[in-house]
């Protein structure tokens, strides 16, 4: 477009020859900002789901939604097709080599929780978070990095059916099996299967910004966030009868008026249920109380109004429903261990 309108411009203009085209084309390819590379790691033995998931999120043009393009990798440690756990094999392009210039290296799972890992993956790794690249491990990926010892000392999940071995093998790692994910700034772990994928949106989102993320989620329309610290799993299902469906209305109205002052009263009054039904029914459709529930709403609220908006810290607190700016920003320090400010520049993205 700025070619034809120079032209336009200046109709008498000298055509550049074709060696200062070329010269100028090479310079413009000399200037592109480097990619983001992300390697994950496969190995024998692998389960394909597992492998999909950081595949599936950053091994995919989405530059038609304004997703930057990641220079992905997926890096085997044995030489060879790799058997799968459903039965077929694939094929890596990529040695352990490819990780010495990763800015982010995810290990999906591992294949056995009490098989040792290959040494040259755990010195690769070493060397890799000791020159600041970024580490994820998803579900039993977590115990490769632990065994690599970057997890010492450090806040970490992974699957909850294997959290029990995992604090018995690895004891100097803060093992917590009741979360979907762990950020610990250059270092991320995460519990099984689905949580994988949040864990690997969370990292889209803190490279990218919300609005990447967002659009990523909508294309394997899965949620487009769900907070680290949400329980792995709901230990009773939600009721299917009349109540179920009231009570799964109420939420979709609260989400909608997180600004209103509600209580567990006016909440159950609402519902038509008393005190005690309703909060036996809430606690059974979503794992947790009233008040917990109404703060992780209202904490993810500030969270989209901060990545989206550029509302004063004053406006967000009372659209999400906190009595006062001091009120939300000690909530959200005590959730996330940073201030609001910060979180909006981090994730507001490039």
């Amino acid at each position: 477009m700025a070619r034809h309108a120079s032209r336009s411009v200046f109709p008498n203009a000298a055509v550049p020859t074709p060696r200062r085209v070329k010269t100028a084309t090479r310079n413009a390819t000399a200037k592109k900002p480097r990619r983001h590379v992300i390697a994950a790691i496969a190995f024998d033995g692998i389960s394909p789901f597992h492998l999909s998931v950081p595949c599936v999120v950053f091994g995919e043009d989405r530059s038609d939604g304004g997703v930057p393009v990641f220079d992905f990798r997926v890096c085997s440690i044995e030489t060879g097709p790799l058997s799968t756990t459903a039965g077929f094999s694939i094929a890596a392009t990529h040695g352990l080599e490819a990780l010495a210039d990763a800015d982010t290296i995810i290990v999906p799972t591992w294949r056995d929780p009490h098989e040792d890992p290959p040494i040259a993956l755990l010195d690769a790794l070493r060397a890799a978070h000791a020159r600041g690249a970024q580490l994820v491990g998803l579900c039993l990926g977590a115990f490769v990095l632990a065994a690599a010892g970057l997890l010492d000392g450090r806040p970490a999940t992974t699957h909850w059916a294997w959290a029990g071995d995992f604090a018995r093998r690895f004891p100097k790692v803060k093992v917590d099996p009741q979360v979907l994910y762990v950020d610990d700034g250059d270092i991320l772990t995460s519990a099984g299967t689905a949580a994988g994928l949040d864990c690997c949106l969370h990292v889209v989102r803190k490279l990218c910004g919300a609005q990447s993320a967002n659009y990523v989620a909508r294309r394997l329309v899965v949620p487009p966030h769900r907070q680290g610290g949400q329980a792995q799993y709901v230990q009773q299902p939600m009721p299917q009868d009349v109540r179920g469906d009231r009570l799964a209305a109420l939420l979709d109205w609260v989400n909608g008026s997180l600004d209103a002052p509600h209580t567990l009263d006016s909440l159950a009054s609402r519902a038509a249920m008393s005190r005690r039904t309703f909060t036996r029914h809430f606690k059974a459709a979503t794992g947790t109380t009233v008040g917990a529930w109404l703060l992780a709403q209202r904490l993810t609220r500030v969270q989209q109004l901060l990545e989206s908006t550029d509302e004063s810290i004053e406006s967000i607190a009372g659209m999400a429903g906190f009595g006062s700016t001091a009120s939300l920003r000690q909530h959200f320090t005590d959730a996330f261990r940073t201030s609001p400010s910060a979180w909006r520049r981090e994730f507001r993205g490039v």
